[in-house]
């Protein structure tokens, strides 16, 4: 019997039919539906500064509560937040957690841990409550959970003066890696240089799995510093991205105005902490990066702000825009301004499944690269192609300020954004008081539905037996990989080899059924072969691991 399969032809016809209707609306697309959007907290502030996804493909959130009530449990009380934890399945809270003592206590970042728990970093003002051991100020607050969200293990990390954590990653090795700031000179914080004004330097711990520290960095010149971001990377080193205001000490290439403007500011360190290089990006006036990945080629894509329009900065819209920078070792690949004549600040930039890339910026623009604001301040979601043009761009929120903080594609090419928002209208619903002080907010987290042109061209070539199999993600950020596959494959196996024909070690390979999850995470970062054996064939796909 003979089978028909229409032209490729055709369906590039129809592909090109798709993006010139999405096009012709707004000069590209406008994003994915939304498929859930909720509100989360109590009647006082509440809100979202970083979400992932779990390894059963739920979500754990983190940021800070002030409430005592709604949605929240055990809030230690006094004048400051809480760390707020919460772990989701889909929409709804499986559990969550008040963690802190009586004064400000804020979680910056989460990531997902091997033995699928969490590891939190922020800072904490507290000395009683959950917290001890602070060292005076603020201390770095790092906080280990179980998968069920009891605490395993808490450290402060810090000296007399104040320490911020700002990001958290689990490390090959099983330990942990932070990146934040620090003003002392004392207890755990050893400083080469001491500014003569106290300004702060970025500060990086590395932590083994029990907390203890390994080793410390403070990376700086005479004025100030701090990061944002740091990820490891394939040579076992380190990426960092934050802001400088220095022209000496570690940082050279400034082009700003000392102790008065910042640049980008990204560092390349080795295991050991030392740097082996660094940069600074930006013009002559405000500019701060404020997260940093590892690219599968080998490069750097940074994102951040900037409020100039000169030096390694062109095509500014407008206020601050959203400046996202592709670089190695030797320079700047390519770099772009995203905007329109107000403000739009990006936190967070992740690796997309197709190779290009998710933004999450707050706007207050409705003009240039933006379209669809609801009012004061939205969401605005980008998504950028590996070259760094604008696939789709999306405003979300309600007539008052939405704040987004951070976004991430789900394993099934989904999204979901966390932020915190005072809107009661739009797309906003169930926010629990209308009056707005600076305590007020809701944590808000929206889930929008697959790429709907990415589907379409999958579809396209969706047209035999083996690509009927879907593996995804084929880039693994959390280790988890699913398999799904059509009737007759109930008996089939699954190995995993490394591109020499080894066969890797994976954990929880399940060998019924039709529907497999299985887990790398015990991998190191690079390419493998995942290969499907049924009925005499094999089918093979190549799969990245690139943990986040």
């Amino acid at each position: 019997m003979n089978c028909y399969y229409p032209s490729l032809k055709v369906y590039k016809n129809i592909i090109c039919i798709i993006f010139f209707l999405l096009f012709a609306i707004n000069g590209y697309g406008q994003g994915p539906d939304i498929v859930w959007a909720k509100t989360y907290g109590g009647t006082k502030g509440d809100f979202g500064n970083w979400i992932q996804q779990t390894i059963n493909d739920g979500y754990i959130v983190v940021g800070g509560t002030y409430s005592s009530d709604g949605d929240v449990i055990g809030y230690h009380g006094g004048f400051g937040e809480d760390f707020w934890v919460v772990n989701l399945k889909d929409s709804n809270i499986v559990w969550e957690e008040a963690l802190g003592g009586s004064a400000d206590d804020i979680a910056y970042s989460v990531a997902t841990t091997t033995d699928a728990g969490y590891i939190v970093a922020g800072h904490t003002f507290s000395i009683d409550g959950d917290v001890m051991g602070n060292h005076g100020g603020s201390d770095m607050w790092i906080v280990k959970l179980s998968s069920g969200g009891s605490i395993e293990w808490q450290k402060c990390l810090g000296g007399s003066m104040d320490e911020k954590a700002y990001s958290i990653q689990q490390t090959k090795d099983g330990g942990y890696i932070v990146a934040g700031s620090t003003l002392s000179d004392d207890g755990d914080v050893i400083r080469t240089r001491v500014p003569a004004d106290s300004s702060q330097d970025m500060w990086i711990v590395k932590l083994d799995d029990t907390g203890k520290i390994l080793w410390q960095k403070c990376l700086g010149g005479s004025y100030s510093e701090v990061a944002w971001s740091i990820a490891q990377t394939t040579d076992n080193g380190y990426i960092v991205a934050g802001s400088t205001n220095s022209d000496d000490g570690d940082v050279s290439g400034y082009h700003g105005t000392p102790n008065y403007n910042d640049d980008y500011w990204v560092v390349k360190l080795d295991d050991t902490g030392k740097i082996t290089w660094q940069r600074c990006l930006g013009g002559s006036l405000d500019d701060q990066a404020l997260s940093v990945q590892q690219t599968i080629d080998g490069a750097y894509i940074v994102a951040g702000s900037a409020y100039s329009n000169d030096g390694d900065v062109s095509g500014n819209h407008g206020g601050a825009d959203t400046w996202v920078v592709k670089l190695t070792d030797t320079g700047i690949i390519w770099d772009r301004c995203y905007g329109g004549s107000s403000d739009d600040e990006p936190w967070s930039i992740q690796h997309t499944n197709d190779g290009g890339y998710l933004v999450s910026a707050t706007t207050t623009s409705n003009d240039g690269d933006v379209s669809g604001n609801h009012g004061d301040q939205d969401y605005w979601l980008l998504k950028l192609a590996s070259t760094g043009g604008i696939e789709w761009q999306k405003c979300i929120g309600g007539s008052y300020v939405d704040n987004a903080n951070n976004a991430i594609e789900c394993n099934d090419g989904s999204y979901a954004i966390v932020g915190w928002t005072l809107s009661f209208d739009g797309e906003v619903k169930g926010y629990r008081d209308s009056t707005f002080t600076d305590l007020d907010g809701d944590m808000w987290i929206v889930k929008l539905d697959k790429d709907t042109v990415t589907d379409t061209i999958t579809s396209v070539a969706t047209i035999s037996m083996h690509d009927v199999i879907k593996v995804y993600p084929t880039i693994v950020k959390n280790g988890i990989v699913h398999i799904n596959m059509p009737q007759g494959f109930e008996q089939a196996a699954i190995r995993v080899t490394n591109i020499s024909g080894q066969v890797a070690s994976v954990i929880g390979n399940n060998n019924n059924g039709i529907d497999r999850v299985i887990n790398l995470n015990n991998l190191p970062d690079g390419e493998y072969v995942l290969q499907v054996l049924n009925a005499g064939k094999t089918y093979s796909y190549k799969v990245i691991v690139h943990k986040e």
